[in-house]
This record gives structure tokens, C-alpha cells and sequence, in this order.
């Protein structure tokens, strides 16, 4: 049994402590009926699964089986606590309806199989594709919940085995703009700030970002804070009134779209009140003149009235960000999934870089991630990025890795930008990609416009593979199903949202046939017989030990660095932050400290792009802007978004997590506690639009947007009036009739941001009404 009933009371019992004095540690465990602490056949190593706070914990064995799990005290992310994700979702691991054989496509049917015939068939179609079409015809679309080294050895798969310029991950839909953000600021990815600036702050900001649903212990830390002496005061900018408003000092709830005209409105009041740090500004950025022209624009007044919140709260909230002496902000999806993404993201790095608020305590920024293993897919190179934080477009970041890999260096694809997810779901849809390799993810729930994905999917021309736990409704469509072994079942490493890695050790064998996905990813080099310069396999590793060595090969001297940080120094001291190196041997607790950033046009990771159109800049362009590789601030223009409320579709719709439910429901909705909290999808609507629509809590409804329909039950909230939520949680896996009338994504629209390319699932409009014969 778990050391409280995580459900009614997902956050514990508080622990108050003062600023910058050490947060104090609370062990939380979850155990087996019958199962005690003492009676624990061995405790393993490893971390959270279904958030990106990174929660270090001890999983329990008992009989060869996992019993449980309990936090780390002493370990810098969590100090012994657990969210309610952590403390239950071990069970799904047991699930009935786990994948243990392969399955291969007879017909319309799935039936079970072995692992020859069904590596033979993906093997057989790879290399008809290759010989007749060329490595563009095959695609690879990857998750945010592997570990590192599977994300390597993928990359090197795709990159320099096969040398398609197709590979992203589902990373695409949730960090996408953390990752183009830090690079239009910095140069570089890699977060500034640390988990323990909640310590030391004054201000806490947080901008689209309910952390405590999203990452609930790192929201712990924070009541923690805020119950001790003097505490933080708290900023909070979302429609909804969450947990996070209702603690809030105070809480701006901006129309849906228009977060970058609040954020340019905040900047516009900080630079008229001159709460700038001038020799900051001069000494260490870039940019500041063409901000200062642009938020002139944005007065008080004129935010007021896009974004619909009060005057007097801009000014409010600009005099908390003016006035801070130590600023910690956080960034998520309210404001990554949401119209002119990057942009809004921007700005608020533009806030610390004008107060001079980063690399000491209590002064920084975390684009937050939101799947556990976001971090590495960037890092590795699976969602876009080149491995290790190389560029793209720098030649002699390409040459440098053919010669770490000891490969062509034109087998690498660098002709143009790789291709992202929804530039990869085109090329399917028009028969370009003819194998598309699905890991660990669930397009067929969590993708935006669900009818058009499933036409892509169902195509017979498309040869699809699924690799995963569980046979998901993105399984439905595959011509081959591979059983992968998830956590708890193989050992890696994977890296939170603040940088700090931990390692996940094997604790149980997986079921039946299933295979590590590391194990997967090799067995189809070997079988394709991908060979480097030399005639040797490639990739050459072996293991996930021998793949983890790699990468800091692969790392070194790169602003990830991962050298110094290997796998003893993991189980001896827990987590730990990149960069670790002969420099900094226990790892950096805080990037740009110095204000000296990995921005040098001959170091930095990206050239940057124009936050309107989304236009790539050339190196000579960026060399011009920033030669000496300082900070960059960038201004953008506000625009209305491209699908706005109307006579037919009144609402904004806006799409997002709960407490209990991670993804589509693969783990947490075959996990009793967490299934029966939240059993069926609903929607959030005002008071005023309830009464006015004859809806009260509970009532069935109907939702439709000009894309399709959803039936939810209403669920009367304090969210702004004029906006609907929905959670997307929701799949069709388990509805008796099958049918797609509960995946929110049957509503959202196909649009991204044209500088991240993250799709827009917080940018639409839709209706609503009482569902016919409902009472």
C-alpha cells in the first residue's frame, strides 16, 4: 500500500522551508498487497517514467517480479518524494494484455508470430525500399520515453546507417518550442536554470505550465517553499483556473492565442519602468534596441484588450517581474502547443535576459519538457536536432560526426532541415515514405486531426511498423507489431528537464519475447548489415553499457557533455547534471553562470530563424548578428491566430494533461487507481457559458469543431469564459463500441508553429451543446 492515498491527496504533506535553505526530505513508497519494506527481495535503481520532473526512486523485486516502489531521499530532483503517476503506474507493467509475441498483418487480421518472420518482412521491405527508392522512402517517428542509448543507436540507424532525413519524435508535440526557444536566446539547447533555483527565489513565474498536474513533485517543492519563510510570490498565466492559479499571487488568464501579445505588454511595462539591468544587457546580449522598438507597441491598454485580462493585473504582474531580485520562470504546453509558439517562448527568456536573471541562485529559466526522456531525444539527435548539439547547416559539425561514426559524410542527410512530423505525415499521405516505423508512441490518439492521420495510417501502399508494450490503437494499423520491454525490463539512462541524468537499471525480465527496444534497434543493423568505413557492423556497440560509452564519445567537448558521467558514477551518487567533464566532474548545477553561452557561430547548434515566418537564417546572417556568441534578445510582432471563434464554432477549444493520466492512457489507463480517478473524458467550461448553454456539471455533451466530434461529460469550472477544455488522454482502445466519439484530438487542427514546427493543439474553435435527450 502506498504511504498515503496519492488520489485525494496527490501532493502530500508539506514540509516548509525557508529561502535558500535546503528542502527538507519525505520518503514516499507504494508497495504490493502484502508486500513490506523487509520483505523486498532486492531494490533497483531507477527513476519516474511519466513525467519529465525526473523523480528518482527504488523499484521493489519480489518473486521476479516488480512489489512497488520508493523515492530517493537522497537524490537532488525529488528527495524521497513520489507523484501519483509514480506511486501506481509499476502496475501496468503486470497488465494482462501485454505485447509478448510479435504479430505480422494476415490479411485484415494481426496474428501472432515469431521474431525472424517478423524482423524478415521489416527487413525484406527495408531493403526492397533502399534499392528501388532510395533511404527517403523510409521514416521513423520515435517517443519521449526511451532511454539515451536507444535514441543513439536509432540515430545512428537512420542518420549513418540508412541516411534518411526522416526521423522525429513525438518530442514534436510537447518540447519542440523548449528546444527552438533556448536556441533562438542561446545559440544552444540545454536548460539555464535548476530545480533548486525554487529554493532561492522570490518569484516564481509560470507560463502555460500546471505543474502541479504535469510535474507534481517539483510542484511539492514549490507549496514547500511557499508554506516556509518568506516565501516566493507566484505568477501564473493559463485560461484555466488550476491548482497552480488558485496558489497564485496572482493569476492572468489570457484569451487563448494571444500569449505573446502578454508577454510583449510585460516587456513593455519592464523597459518603461526601466527595471533593466543595463550592464547586463550590454556586456553579455545581443538585440536589445529592436525589443525595445517593439514593445513600445504594447501598452497596457492595447494588451488589455487582445488578450482580455485587466489592466491593472498587467501592470500588477509586470511590477512582480520588475521587482524580483531572484526570478524563476517555467514554460510549457500553454504556451508551446499554442499560436506563435516559439515566439511567446522567446520573450520569456527576453524577461531574464533584460533583468540579468540567469546562472546564480533563484535566477533562471526551464523551457520545461513534458515526457521523461524529452531531453535525450534532443540531445541523441531523434527529433530533428544533429547528434550532440551539433548544427545542422555548420559543415564542420557533419564531418565531425561521419568521423565519430566513421562513415560517409554524405551518407549523413544534411541537403536541407530534417523533416518533422507533420512534413513527415505529408510525405506518407502523398506515397513518398513508403515504411514508417512507429516506437513507443500512439499517433492514431495523440496526433492533431485523427480522421486524416488514421486515411495515412490505413494507406496499403504505407508498409507500417509498431513497436511497442501494448497493442494500442496505432496498432490497429501496422503490417508488423514488435514487443518492446519498457522500464523496469532493460537498463539506460535518461535525462530530466532540468539536466540532471539518472540511471534506470533492469530490475525484471520482460514478458514472453519481448525485446528491449535497444535490443530491437541492433538485431535490424545487424540483419541489414549496415557497415562503416571499414567493413565493420555498424552501429558497433552492443549493449546498452557499451552504447552509453559511445555517447560520451559522442558528447565530449559539446554543451552536453556526458564524459566524466558514467555509469558507476551514476549508481554511486544518484543524479547528476550535464555538462559533466574533466572541467566540471560533478556535473553544473547552472548554465551560463559566467555569461558566456554556446552561442559562437562556429560552436552554437543553430543559426535561429525568423519567429514570424519561420524562414531559416544563414550563418553569414547570424555571424553578423551575434560574432562574439552572446545572448540573443529577439522581438516578434503579434498576429491573430488562424482559426478563431465564430457564429457556428463559438468557443476556443484548448486540449492539455491531468493528474492521473499521462499520453494516451497506455500505462496509467490499466492501472486501477489512476484508471477509475479519471475513467472517461470531459469537458471544462465556465459557469457563465454552462448556464447559457442549459449545461450543468455532469450533463452529456456534444463537441464538434469542423474537423469532427466528441461526446464528453461538462464539468463546470472557473476557466475563462469563451474557452473549452478537453483532456487527450482519451483513445478508443477500451470503448466497448469502438467508436471515435472521445479522442479530443478528432477536434484539433493541422497547424504548427513555423519556427519549432510543434503542432497547435491549443489554437481552434469549437461548439458545444447538452447531447440530445440528456437531462
Amino acid at each position: 500500500m502506498p504511504t498515503r492515498d496519492a488520489i485525494s491527496d496527490p501532493w502530500g504533506a508539506r514540509t516548509p522551508y525557508g529561502q535558500g535553505e535546503q528542502w527538507p526530505a519525505r520518503v514516499d513508497a507504494s508497495l504490493a498487497d502484502g508486500v513490506t519494506a523487509e520483505s523486498v527481495d532486492r531494490w533497483v535503481r531507477s527513476a519516474s517514467l511519466l513525467h519529465s520532473n525526473g523523480d528518482a526512486l527504488d523499484i521493489a523485486v519480489k518473486d521476479g517480479r516488480i512489489a512497488g516502489v520508493r523515492g530517493r531521499e537522497d537524490d537532488r530532483v525529488n528527495r524521497g518524494r513520489l507523484d501519483p503517476k509514480d506511486l501506481y503506474a509499476w502496475q501496468a507493467n503486470d497488465a494482462a494484455d501485454r505485447l509478448t509475441r510479435p504479430l505480422v498483418r494476415d490479411g485484415d487480421r494481426l496474428v501472432e508470430s515469431d521474431w525472424d518472420t517478423a524482423m524478415g518482412r521489416i527487413v525484406e521491405h527495408s531493403k526492397e525500399l533502399l534499392a528501388q527508392r532510395g533511404p527517403g522512402s523510409i521514416g521513423f517517428y520515435t517517443t519521449g520515453q526511451l532511454f539515451l542509448e536507444e535514441y543513439y543507436t536509432l540515430t545512428a540507424i537512420a542518420r549513418g546507417g540508412i541516411g534518411t532525413n526522416h526521423l522525429d519524435g513525438n518530442t514534436r508535440l510537447c518540447t519542440a518550442t523548449a528546444a527552438e526557444a533556448l536556441k533562438e536566446s542561446f545559440g544552444c539547447d540545454g536548460q539555464p536554470g535548476s530545480y533548486t533555483d525554487v529554493d532561492h527565489a522570490d518569484v516564481l513565474a509560470l507560463y502555460g505550465h500546471n505543474v502541479a498536474e504535469t510535474q507534481g513533485v517539483l510542484w511539492q517543492r514549490m507549496l514547500d517553499r511557499a508554506a516556509g519563510a518568506d516565501p516566493p510570490a507566484i505568477l501564473c498565466v493559463d485560461p484555466r483556473r488550476t491548482p497552480v492559479a488558485r496558489a497564485a499571487t496572482l493569476h492572468l488568464a489570457p484569451l487563448p492565442g494571444t500569449n505573446l501579445a502578454l508577454l510583449n505588454g510585460l516587456l513593455h511595462e519592464i523597459l518603461e519602468h526601466d527595471w533593466v539591468d543595463h550592464d547586463y544587457v550590454r556586456e553579455h546580449t545581443v538585440g536589445f534596441a529592436e525589443l525595445a522598438e517593439r514593445v513600445r507597441q504594447y501598452p497596457p491598454e492595447r494588451v488589455a484588450r487582445i488578450c482580455g485580462v485587466p489592466e491593472r493585473d498587467l501592470r500588477e504582474a509586470a511590477a512582480l517581474l520588475g521587482g524580483a531580485e531572484r526570478l524563476l520562470s517555467t514554460v510549457l504546453q500553454g504556451f508551446y502547443q499554442s499560436h506563435q509558439a516559439s515566439a511567446a517562448a522567446v520573450q520569456v527568456n527576453n524577461v531574464h535576459l533584460v533583468r540579468g536573471m540567469l546562472g546564480r541562485p533563484g535566477a533562471g529559466v526551464l523551457q520545461m519538457n513534458g515526457q521523461p526522456t524529452a531531453q535525450n531525444t534532443r540531445e541523441c539527435g531523434a527529433n530533428g536536432d544533429l547528434t550532440g548539439f551539433r548544427n545542422w547547416a555548420n559543415d564542420a559539425h557533419v564531418r565531425d560526426l561521419a568521423r565519430l561514426w566513421n562513415v560517409p559524410e554524405e551518407r549523413i542527410p544534411h541537403y536541407g532541415p530534417p523533416t518533422h512530423l507533420m512534413q513527415l505525415l505529408r510525405y506518407a499521405e502523398q506515397g513518398s515514405i513508403r515504411l514508417l516505423w512507429i516506437s513507443g508512441t500512439n499517433p492514431a490518439v495523440s496526433l492533431p486531426e485523427l480522421s486524416r492521420v488514421r486515411e495515412i495510417l490505413r494507406q496499403r501502399r504505407l508498409f507500417v511498423v509498431v513497436q511497442d508494450i501494448f497493442r494500442t490503437e496505432t496498432a490497429e494499423f501496422a503490417d508488423v507489431v514488435l514487443p518492446a520491454a519498457t522500464w523496469g525490463e532493460k537498463t539506460g539512462t535518461f535525462t530530466n528537464a532540468d539536466r540532471t541524468v539518472h540511471l534506470s537499471e533492469r530490475a525484471v525480465d520482460p514478458p514472453g519475447d519481448a525485446v528491449a527496444d535497444l535490443g530491437i534497434f541492433l538485431d535490424y543493423a545487424r540483419r541489414m548489415d549496415f557497415r562503416d568505413n571499414d567493413g565493420e557492423p555498424f552501429p558497433p556497440w552492443h549493449d546498452a553499457e557499451s552504447a552509453y560509452a559511445a555517447w560520451q564519445r559522442a558528447s565530449k567537448g559539446r554543451p552536453c557533455d556526458y564524459s566524466a558521467l558514467g555509469y558507476d558514477k551514476l549508481r554511486e551518487l544518484g543524479g547528476i547534471q550535464w555538462p559533466c567533464d574533466d572541467e566540471h566532474p560533478d556535473g553544473t548545477e547552472r548554465l551560463y553562470a559566467d555569461g558566456r553561452f554556446f552561442a559562437a557561430p562556429d560552436y552554437c547548434e543553430d543559426y535561429g530563424k525568423d519567429l514570424v515566418t519561420g524562414a531559416p537564417l544563414e550563418r553569414s546572417d547570424y555571424a553578423a548578428l551575434n560574432p562574439h556568441g552572446k545572448a540573443m534578445i529577439k522581438a516578434a510582432e503579434y498576429l491573430p491566430a488562424h482559426e478563431t471563434p465564430d457564429a457556428e464554432f463559438p468557443f476556443f477549444l484548448i486540449t492539455g494533461r491531468t493528474l492521473v493520466h499521462f499520453h494516451t492512457r497506455t500505462k496509467t489507463g490499466r492501472t486501477p487507481e489512476l484508471r477509475d480517478a479519471e475513467p472517461e473524458v470531459w469537458v471544462e467550461i465556465s459557469r457563465a457559458d454552462a448556464a447559457a448553454h442549459g449545461i450543468t456539471d455532469g450533463t452529456p455533451t456534444v463537441l464538434t469543431s469542423p474537423r469532427g466530434r466528441i461526446r464528453a461529460r461538462a464539468r463546470v469550472s472557473g476557466i475563462r469564459d469563451g474557452v473549452l477544455f478537453v483532456p487527450f488522454h482519451y483513445g478508443y482502445w477500451d470503448d466497448a463500441d469502438g467508436e471515435h466519439d472521445r479522442a479530443a484530438n478528432e477536434l484539433t487542427i493541422t497547424d504548427w508553429d513555423p519556427a519549432s514546427k510543434q503542432p497547435l493543439f491549443k489554437t481552434g474553435a469549437a461548439a458545444l451543446r447538452p447531447e440530445e435527450g440528456a437531462p
